[in-house]
């Protein structure tokens, strides 16, 4: 059972929400997202180092230190979710790296590969180890320190990662800034609200660490204990409070920046509320942002989220005092439903300071006489107000402000006082309040409160927000206030408020007695409506201010440039064949004289070629592309299209076809009407679009006819290719065209490619699936950290290693295998089910040099010119087999030339040779070449 949250989606975020697990647990602990974001070239490549530290006791904790460029910088620690390890963290990690920061991710006690037993963040146990994290900080050269053995640094995290932030900062005065996320101020609150135990959260939660073994014995025998007893104890109430945030509360004293999810029925507002108040009250900056999601699943707004955690440590860390780190409080809210795709429109409401829970409180009377009702023997059936932690099924919690509604009251087991219709509309923000007066025939009751949302025509239309319920725990005989879940709700005018005081719920554990309940009503409704927060308006789609704009800058552009004479350099007639030569470019860094993105690369492209342009994160090929299209400016070197030179708005460019930066597409309007509005924008004739042949190529058959918000990642992945091959460019340029592509449309993805080649035409693709790099291209150019690494056709960068396959007409005996491995050039040679693999003691090609034509030179030897080589065919189903003096040519003598010895070496053997060729994959020598590289 799966008690992780949906994972906080990220600019490349946008995946589908995955569903949570039954109704999670203690979550202290139900998981942390995942932030990711999506990594640049332009971006200084992040390193990762993997460590097991001792933590004492024969505790030892997995982590994982991320740092990129150079010099000191703070330090920040992110600790994961429950149910979780450090991996979930690691995309969030390599952008605060990328960003500026050293970070350190570990797996908390029990979790990963760290041992021990699960604590619940014990002071003892998981918040000391994380003093010793910082220990370790304090002694590298990387990390800026405030003093000795004082870091500079921040910590961030999501539910039980937030509640360790929050730890962290209270036992270790060297912490300086937190960004706690979706988490607890007092567990034992948050699990034992008004003194009543919730139930399906703690034993999901049980279940997903692992069972009670994998806990410390104390937690596990509390749990025992309660879920027995269906009560929590005052012993319980205080293992839990002793490992919460609040037991320290007076100490936390740092910036901190409190994100609290309004779909959340394990840690609700109120959590962050007691958390603001009591930091703030230390003196420290507090800012309070509540997010849409949380555990019951919704949107996690996962950029924003990373966006203002990042500036709050720029801020507080990094002591950027330019930084805009956001209002003081900032709430999430639902617009309506987006038409095109069916997603929920949310749009953000912000005040200068935080009002709390109850500010600008509104009574709402309501009616209805003393009632009746029944606790149920076996507290069944339970009524429901919610399905905790299945929300991210359908984002079910955020269908309430939709009007949508799952709560279920039984008769005979709940009392309910409603409103008159309201004159106007109304915004609740934070805790309604009422009190009323309880009688029970067991001396005591535990009701369920809730405010549901009722609609014009009664029950039917009835909504709880948020899918929040309260529950008390009242003395017989009693007046008894209830604080109801904090909420942030538009009620419409002529809507009515409904209190429901229920005898059971889902989600609790109530009493197994039978017993009478008896309530009335002693107050209003106590309504807070945060007068000082105020919604920003819906902002409209960026189409309709950007196209015009886009529009007049085109025109601008075109008349300036029509008018003004260019000082271009003239075109190379030799060149004029060349689809692309580019000599000696590079591109520093912004506000850098000396790190470059790309630095001193030259490589040139010939017609017909599928060119594999390969490197790791940071490489600087995205850099490339923007410069190769115009739309950045290289700092030095040339690039030369056809013999003309490159430079924004070079006419060359109209013979070029590229799909660099993402496409974007009409969503209502179909497949065919968005590229005939694409090519219309070009201004060019309508005949010159090729547009059937282009769609022929691309394959999208019938699902042209379909608006595009229906169709599927694959299917818009191949009309942005189809766009870029309008006008059958000479050269077609494709960042990552595969990305989101399923294993059979990835294969139809390298089916166009091959064809739209096959005609004479050119095609870069950018890539990190080397398989399929090692299917589609014919040749290739390996970068890394800026800098040419190796260029030429696949087969020669295969086969650039030391190791060759001899296929054989026949089977050979040992002795004979015995003389080959006697050769001064061999180190090795086995039998395998292929032939004879040999292993040169002397392997070695060096890289071409800069400006070597990608198409020089090829490896593989072919015995009969009927057969293609052992190191197969080309993308195109071509032999690549070649000449030993083209081979030579290329990689001087460790090359084909070694090759060719050995093949001379074997016929004096009399070794029946059938075949010769390199045994490597891309995979391994392009894992060879980058970790060569300096």
């Amino acid at each position: 059972m799966d008690l992780r949250l949906p994972r906080l989606r990220g600019a490349v975020l946008r995946r589908p929400r995955r569903l949570i697990a039954a109704a999670a647990s203690v979550v202290v602990l139900a998981g942390a997202g995942t932030w990711t974001a999506a990594a640049s070239d332009e971006a200084p490549p992040v390193h990762r180092s993997d460590r097991v530290m001792a933590m004492g006791g024969g505790v030892k904790i997995d982590t994982s230190y991320f740092t990129a460029g150079s010099g000191r910088r703070p330090a920040v620690l992110i600790g994961h979710g429950f149910g979780n390890n450090k991996e979930e963290v690691r995309s969030q990690a390599e952008t605060l790296a990328r960003d500026g920061y050293a970070v350190l991710t570990w797996s908390a006690r029990g979790f990963g590969k760290s041992t021990g037993k699960i604590g619940l963040n014990d002071p003892k146990g998981e918040v000391a180890d994380v003093s010793k994290l910082i220990d370790w900080l304090a002694e590298r050269p990387e990390v800026e320190l405030d003093k000795d053995g004082d870091p500079r640094v921040g910590a961030t995290g999501a539910s039980y990662g937030g509640a360790v932030s929050l730890l962290a900062a209270g036992y270790d005065q060297r912490v300086d800034a937190i960004a706690p996320s979706i988490t607890y101020w007092n567990l034992a609150d948050a699990l034992f609200p008004n003194g009543v135990f919730k139930k399906l959260w703690a034993g999901v939660f049980i279940n997903s660490g692992g069972g009670c073994d994998r806990f410390e014995p104390r937690l596990c025998a509390m749990y025992e204990r309660v879920a027995e007893s269906g009560k929590p104890d005052a012993a319980a109430r205080e293992l839990l409070a002793a490992r919460s945030p609040s037991a320290v509360g007076d100490r936390i004293n740092v910036p901190t920046l409190i994100m609290q999810g309004q779909s959340d029925s394990l840690f609700p507002l109120g959590q962050a509320d007691a958390m603001a108040k009591a930091i703030r009250a230390n003196g420290a900056p507090v800012d309070v942002d509540w997010i849409s999601g949380g555990h019951d699943g919704g949107d996690m707004e996962a950029d924003r989220v990373l966006a203002r955690v990042g500036s709050w440590f720029d801020r507080y860390l990094k002591d950027e005092k330019g930084v805009d780190t956001g209002p003081a409080f900032r709430v999430t809210r639902t617009g309506g439903i987006d038409s095109t795709d069916g997603a929920a429109q949310l749009r953000g409401a912000s005040g200068d300071a935080y009002p709390g829970l109850f500010s600008g409180e509104r009574q709402v009377a309501l009616t209805g006489r003393e009632q009746e009702f029944s606790n149920p023997a076996g507290a069944n059936p339970p009524a429901i107000s919610g399905l905790p932690g299945l929300g991210s099924a359908g984002g079910l919690t955020q269908l309430s402000s939709l009007g949508v509604g799952v709560s279920l009251d039984f008769p005979g087991q709940s009392a309910s006082f409603e409103s008159k219709p309201l004159s106007d509309d109304m915004r609740i923000t934070g805790s309604p309040t009422a009190t009323v007066h309880v009688e029970s025939t067991s001396g005591e009751a535990v009701l369920f409160g809730k405010v549901y949302d009722v609609g014009p025509g009664g029950g039917q239309r009835q909504v709880l927000p948020s899918q929040l319920v309260a529950p008390v725990r009242a003395e017989s005989g009693k007046d008894v206030r209830i604080t109801l879940p904090a909420i942030d709700h538009e009620v419409e005018k002529g809507h009515r408020l409904r209190l429901v005081l229920a005898s059971t719920d889902l989600g609790y554990a109530s009493p197994m007695a039978q017993a009478t309940y008896k309530v009335s009503l002693k107050s209003e409704l106590n309504v807070p409506t945060a007068p000082g927060v105020k919604t920003a308006a819906v902002p409209m789609p960026a189409w309709v201010w950007w196209l015009p704009l886009a529009g007049a800058v085109v025109a601008l552009g075109l008349l300036l440039t029509g008018r003004r004479p260019t000082s271009a350099a003239a075109p190379d007639p030799e060149l004029a064949e060349v689809p692309l030569q580019i000599t000696d470019l590079s591109k520093r860094y912004a506000k850098s004289a000396d790190r470059y993105a790309v630095r001193d690369l030259s490589f040139r492209v010939e017609k017909g070629q599928v060119l594999g342009l390969l490197g790791p994160n940071g490489a600087g090929k995205t850099t490339t592309l923007r410069m190769l299209m115009g739309l950045i400016k290289p700092d030095g070197g040339e690039i030369r299209v056809f013999g003309h030179a490159i430079r924004p708005g070079a006419p060359v460019l109209s013979r070029v076809g590229s799909f660099v930066e993402g496409a974007g597409f009409l969503p209502h309007l179909s497949g065919r009407e968005n590229l005939e509005l694409y090519w219309k924008a070009t201004g060019r004739p309508p005949e010159d679009a090729h547009l059937e042949e282009a769609l022929e190529i691309a394959g999208l058959g019938d699902a042209l006819a379909r608006a595009v918000r229906t169709y599927s990642q694959g299917m818009r992945q191949r009309l942005a290719i189809a766009q870029a091959m309008l006008g059958l460019p000479d050269l077609l340029i494709l960042d990552e065209p595969t990305n989101g592509l399923d294993p059979p449309q990835i294969r139809e993805m390298r089916e166009v490619l091959i064809r739209y080649a096959a005609a004479g035409r050119t095609v870069i693709v950018s890539s990190h699936l080397l398989a399929e790099v090692e299917q589609s291209c014919t040749h290739l150019v390996v970068m890394d950290r800026g800098r040419l690494v190796q260029a030429g056709p696949v087969n020669e960068i295969i086969g650039s290693g030391d190791t060759f396959l001899v296929g054989l007409a026949a089977d050979i005996e040992d002795p004979l295998v015995e003389r080959v491995v006697a050769l001064p050039s061999v180190e090795s040679a086995v039998r395998t089910e292929d032939g004879l693999l040999v292993r040169l003691a002397a392997p070695g090609a060096a890289a071409p040099s800069a400006g070597t034509p990608v198409g020089v030179g090829a490896v593989g030897v072919g015995i009969d010119e009927a057969e293609p080589t052992a190191n197969g065919s080309s993308a195109h189903g071509s032999s690549v087999g070649g000449s030993l003096t083209n081979g030579s040519s290329a990689h001087g003598t460790n090359g084909s030339t070694t090759a060719a010895q050995l093949l001379v070496d074997l016929v004096r053997l009399e070794v029946p040779v059938a075949s010769l060729g390199p045994h490597r994959r891309l995979e391994d020598a392009f894992l060879t070449l980058i970790g060569g590289s300096e």
